[in-house]
């Protein structure tokens, strides 16, 4: 069960956007980011889902909006910067987490696979921040906290057979906000990456190779895994810190995983 550390409404006031909102690690941030008072704009594909999300946020006396969309798609991303000012005011954390994980050795030359995961893991983090760096630049000219954070994977810096072209992705993520912070820290925009382990999600399904798969149900069956509330409540607490305070890179693994 996932530990709740923040109490009260410590977002109260500020427009968040979560991307890949429909479930896992994104729906539970959601959520988790309303019940702090944040309002919430959630974006994924699968409308019917985002808007089950929605509908519990409100039912808990929340605020959000589904805003259904393929991330990948530059002009619609925009599209759903300029919804988000208008039904939220312009959004002032932005948690960049839409992905996919597709694992294959790189000699099976599962070009689709490679493409999917360039589209979604790179080039659509891309858009939402192209889309929403002139939310946060006038959060932070106006002198209020503005959060960029974008979900990465310990993939980024573990050395793990047949992950090439995932953890490939997951570098770029991680070091991207490296040298964001170079530019933006001194904007007063802070920019952060999660890594985590193992966590509890769909993600894992759509792996389907075999050594992969049993990889990652043998930590599933073995140790007690992350669960999609302690990613949530780690990107909450980043973004209720103090402003001048920028929490860059947490690494967050279960306990008991030593790869």
């Amino acid at each position: 069960m996932s530990a709740l550390l923040l109490t009260g409404t410590p977002l109260a006031g500020r427009v968040a956007v979560v991307s890949g909102a429909s479930s896992g690690i994104g729906a539970a941030t959601a959520d988790r980011l309303a019940e702090l008072g944040a309002k919430v704009a959630v974006l994924a594909r699968r409308k019917d889902k985002l808007e089950a999300v929605v509908e519990g946020i409100q039912a808990a006396g929340g605020t959000a909006v589904a805003l259904p969309i393929d991330v990948t798609d530059r002009d619609a991303v925009h599209a759903v910067a300029d919804q988000v000012a208008e039904q939220l005011g312009q959004a002032d954390l932005v948690f960049n987490n839409a992905g996919v994980q597709l694992i294959s050795a790189i000699d099976e030359l599962k070009f689709d696979d490679w493409q999917r995961q360039i589209d979604l893991n790179v080039t659509a983090v891309m858009n939402v921040i192209g889309a929403f760096l002139p939310h946060l630049s006038a959060a932070a000219e106006a002198g209020r906290p503005a959060d960029l954070i974008t979900t990465s994977s310990i993939a980024a810096t573990r050395i793990l057979e047949k992950f090439s072209v995932y953890s490939g992705t997951k570098a770029y993520i991680s070091q991207l906000t490296r040298l964001l912070r170079v530019e933006l820290g001194r904007k007063n925009i802070r920019v952060a990456t999660i890594e985590p382990g193992m966590v509890d999600t769909e993600l894992p399904d759509h792996v389907t190779d075999p050594d992969a798969s049993k990889l990652m149900a043998d930590l599933i069956d073995q140790i007690e895994v992350l669960q999609p509330g302690d990613i949530a409540e780690t990107v909450a607490f980043m973004a209720a810190v103090p402003r001048h305070v920028n929490l860059t890179e947490i690494t967050i693994l279960p306990t008991a995983q030593a790869v």
